[in-house]
């Protein structure tokens, strides 16, 4: 199995350039958007998915809904509004198994989602 992009992409070995970039949280920009603003916000700490948090991980939650606030602020969306997801597991559109938000704005976005 080959390693987690998004832990690679944490570490450095994978070069992105970074928007958020803290000892416990990183962002950048999604390689396929969504929407004119696409970010993910991934924790630095290999954690598979939403559903393999852990009690402990209370302040790292907080982090990433911090990076995403401040990142929609800096991008200019906070005003006009945003989405944040997160997809957990294969039928919850999950693709890399590696926890992360997914910072969406920039057009309107419909309900229900897909």
């Amino acid at each position: 199995m080959q390693e987690c992009v998004f832990c690679r992409i944490a570490r450095g070995e994978i070069p992105v350039q970074l928007l958020w970039d803290t000892p416990a949280v990183a962002a950048f920009r999604d390689a396929n958007p969504q929407a004119p603003i696409h970010i993910l916000i991934v924790p630095k700490k290999h954690i598979p998915s939403l559903d393999a948090l852990q009690e402990e991980d209370g302040a790292l939650v907080d982090e990433l809904f911090k990076a995403a606030r401040e990142l929609a602020r800096r991008e200019g969306c906070a005003e006009r509004g945003y989405r944040v997801v997160i997809n957990t597991g294969a039928d919850g559109g999950q693709t890399v198994p590696h926890l992360h938000l997914h910072l969406m704005a920039g057009r309107e976005f419909g309900w229900p989602a897909g």
